[in-house]
């Protein structure tokens, strides 16, 4: 067979060889340029993958400053095409072109887009066309790929719930208390966010929660007492607003008295024992006051209790439910704070003692005008007369005979000894006077069992007392979602696809204590966040309340109407700053519980709630506005009203 091939001079092998050869060569060529372009190919994909992930860690970092928004979208592409280039590889990079697609809403995470097109110049495919009588076309084969990242979108939220007196009344439609509606519901919305969150095993704290309980004030807790964003040395121009330390000379007892230095007020004379030399505050007033027997009594689900103090600053408490029946202090602070001065009330600027005015303030509720034990030597003779203004807080012993007035701030009377058996202050009466909620909580990782049950425990706790301060508690909320102290558990405010939320639900006007009696001190309103609205500020001329208010605010009206007035407006001013995209960039909720608008005070705070509220990014009215996010509920349908807060926190979140 093979002798006869070689010897065959038909040339059929020959043509036959040059007609299979052809098609051979051709496939060779596919072949190998199918290798190489599905290898190159590859490598593009793998270099864009690589940059859409890098991009977008990039993005959420903050690290960039989007202030220009030029400069910004340059700089996140440029990072893009050199890290895309970065690891391509063999890959040339002049064949290759790489777009960049940036989220369109950066602050609530987005999709970032990232597409390459390859220009991929076959090897041998371009010989293999001239063979066969067609162009040569060494770009004839393009190759194109994109990849898409959602950025995350982690949440912190700030349940920010009315625990006032009014909540302990029943919801409308139903036979249950607000409170314990209000638990139910909140305690609902946090468990769906927890389920949802669970599913994100690529994000660390995808949800968050914070609970800040509110009344007329609010409770940061008392273990905070030594922090440096509180005021331990008593500097703010709040601290000594209803402190006259001037008949604590040395002229009347040379052996304890007080001397100001600069700002600071020092304890002089060999008296004071261990603490001579040290500040005066209202931290060592709580140490200093000193009862024989009886203290003060705490509206409170807790009461802490310090057991040992060391300049001022408590270092060691106890949970006991009742104080020892010995010579010891009187009732320690239990957490509560004043509202800083405009503006520093409606923001989250950092405390600084460069600025003293930012420092918090510990609220001491100062013992109003009238004797509550008159015998001041345990010889069952009355020392001091039996005049009583009527005031409400009165919880201690004035120094002497005078006018309500000085009774009211002279020092002295508060480093007296309350004897055994001398008469007990009123329920709630003290010191802590308006301080009745339990501490804030700070922002807890949902996702954990830990963490889910320390924010539903605390939910549980609630108590409702006291008056409505809506602005102090919303303040508080920004605070708790804040990177900055004093609660520094969220996210930096630089860092992208993070949503900052605070859910604000009340079930009154804004309410501040007026006297409806005779008020011969001058203090114009019971005692709580802003202080007496009868003071005024740092020799300013106007009260605290009404600072930066409008005209349509009276500088010297003190009633309940002026004061609601005033709230509402100093609501909308941390509203308005927690929004500012400048400022706090925050998502407000505010909810609204069994208002109505035929009532004039209601439906005022109806209003102010939403203009309060943010708009939604994702619900439209009708005539294709944004829906705000307030919502009117109503006892029967608050949980309704919550799974619907629920479904916009939803649409939030991270889908990848």
């Amino acid at each position: 067979m093979l002798r006869r091939f070689a010897s065959d001079k038909r040339g059929n092998f020959s043509m036959m060889m040059v007609i299979t050869t052809v098609p051979i060569l051709g496939g060779l060529a596919l072949a190998v340029d199918y290798a190489e372009v599905s290898r190159q190919r590859q490598m593009v994909l793998n270099a864009l993958d690589a940059a859409s992930v890098a991009t977008g860690a990039h993005i959420v970092s903050g690290s960039v400053s989007s202030a220009d928004p030029a400069a910004y979208e340059a700089a996140i592409k440029k990072y893009a095409h050199d890290f895309f280039t970065a690891n391509l590889g063999p890959v040339d990079p002049s064949k290759t072109t790489l777009a960049v697609v940036l989220p369109n809403n950066n602050a609530g995470g987005g999709t970032l887009q990232l597409s390459a097109t390859l220009k991929y110049e076959p090897y041998f495919l371009p010989a293999f066309a001239e063979l066969i009588g067609r162009p040569r076309d060494p770009s004839a084969v393009d190759v194109a790929a994109k990849s898409e990242v959602r950025l995350k979108n982690t949440l912190e939220v700030a349940l920010v719930l009315d625990n006032s007196g009014s909540m302990s009344q029943y919801g409308t439609g139903t036979g249950q208390q607000r409170i314990v509606l209000l638990k139910a519901a909140a305690k609902q919305l946090v468990e769906t966010m927890s389920d949802q969150a669970a599913m994100m095993k690529q994000v660390p704290k995808p949800v968050q929660f914070g609970l800040v309980p509110f009344s007329a004030s609010v409770n940061i807790a008392p273990t905070n007492d030594d922090q440096p964003w509180m005021d331990t040395m008593g500097i703010s121009p709040v601290h000594h607003e209803n402190f006259d330390w001037s008949k604590m000379n040395a002229t009347n007892n040379p052996n304890k008295y007080a001397e100001k230095i600069g700002d600071v007020w020092y304890k002089r004379g060999a008296d004071w024992g261990d603490t001579r030399d040290h500040p005066l505050t209202r931290f060592s007033l709580y140490a200093d006051i000193i009862a024989q027997s009886d203290r003060e009594a705490i509206p409170n689900t807790s009461r802490r209790v310090c057991k040992r103090y060391r300049y001022g600053a408590c270092q060691e408490y106890t949970t006991e439910p009742e104080y020892e029946y010995t010579v010891s202090q009187y009732t320690s602070w239990q957490g509560c704070v004043e509202a800083r001065p405009a503006p520093y009330n409606n923001d989250d600027a950092e405390a600084s003692s460069s600025n003293p005015a930012t420092l918090f303030v510990p609220m001491f509720a100062p013992d109003e005008a009238g004797h509550l034990w008159r015998d001041l030597d345990d010889d069952n003779i009355p020392d001091l007369n039996d005049t009583n203004y009527g005031y409400g807080n009165n919880w201690w012993v004035d120094w002497e005979n005078s006018d309500a007035g000085p009774r009211q701030s002279d020092m002295r009377k508060y480093f007296r000894v309350k004897p055994y058996g001398a008469p007990a202050a009123g329920y709630g009466d003290g010191p802590n006077s308006s301080c009745t909620t339990n501490a804030i909580t700070p922002l807890q990782d949902v996702t954990t069992a830990e963490g889910k049950q320390v924010i539903l425990d605390a939910i549980d706790a609630m108590t409702p007392t006291g008056n409505t301060n809506v602005p102090e508690g919303t303040a508080w909320g920004w605070r708790v979602v804040s990177h900055k102290a004093p609660f520094i558990e969220g996210r930096p405010d630089i860092e992208k696809g993070n949503d900052k939320v605070i859910i604000v639900l009340t079930d009154g006007a804004n309410t501040y204590g007026d006297y409806g009696y005779t008020d011969p001190a001058g203090n114009q309103s019971t005692y709580a966040a802003y202080g007496y609205t009868g003071k005024d500020y740092n020799s300013t001329g106007v009260t605290r309340m009404f600072m930066d208010t409008s005209s349509n605010v009276s500088k010297s009206t003190y009633t309940n109407t002026n004061y609601q007035a005033a709230m509402d407006e100093q609501m909308q001013m941390v509203c308005a700053n927690a929004k500012d995209p400048d400022k706090g960039n925050v998502i407000v909720v505010t909810v609204s519980l069994d208002l109505e608008e035929s009532v004039a005070s209601e439906k005022k705070a109806i209003e102010a709630l939403t203009k309060c509220a943010s708009d939604s990014r994702f619900k439209k009215n009708a005539d294709g506005t944004p829906k705000k996010l307030f919502y009117n509920a109503t006892g029967s349908n608050l949980a309704e009203k919550f799974k619907e807060i629920a479904d916009e926190l939803s649409n939030l979140r991270i889908v990848s």
